[in-house]
């Protein structure tokens, strides 16, 4: 029983099991848990709780989906794509435009794995599969605070 809900929750609902792109369906999967948490009107601690949540969850998940598959951050196990949209999203302001912009920026970010993201893949069990994303999702979130920052500087002359 263990096994089918650490399998469940790694693969967040299965979604991971997507026959294309399991890494990009997980982080359109994160942008809708972004979307009902800015439309429930979550302020910035409830998305930073419901981050750390989905980080230990996913932690704890993954560690077993790895048994369960055979081999560390398995294809369908993507519940880090999913907490590594909301941490690329936290305290962005909300609009589509950005929202679509931190998307490309984290998967970027998540296929090139910049340092020391690589290197938090060798953590063991799950913890490795969500710190290397979370790690490229920090980065990720600077980018974003610099583009709205950039922005907003340029429109104030």
């Amino acid at each position: 029983m263990k096994i089918h809900l650490a399998v469940f929750v790694c693969t967040f609902g299965y979604i991971g099991y997507a026959p294309v792109a399991p890494g990009t369906i997980g982080s359109l999967a994160g942008l809708l848990v972004h979307a009902g948490l800015r439309w429930a009107g979550a302020d910035p601690l409830a998305e930073a709780l419901v981050i750390a949540g989905l980080f230990a969850i996913g932690t704890w998940s993954g560690t077993h989906a790895e048994r369960y598959f055979g081999g560390t951050d398995p294809g369908p196990g993507v519940i880090d794509e999913v907490v590594g949209m909301l941490i690329t999203l936290y305290l962005v302001p909300t609009s589509w435009t950005l929202a679509a912009i931190g998307f490309i920026v984290f998967r970027a970010l998540d296929v090139v794995k910049p340092f020391p993201a690589g290197r938090f893949e060798r953590l063991h069990g799950g913890l490795g599969m969500m710190a290397d994303d979370a790690m490229s999702a920090i980065y990720g979130n600077a980018v974003m605070q610099l583009l709205v920052w950039s922005a907003a500087a340029s429109l104030m002359g």
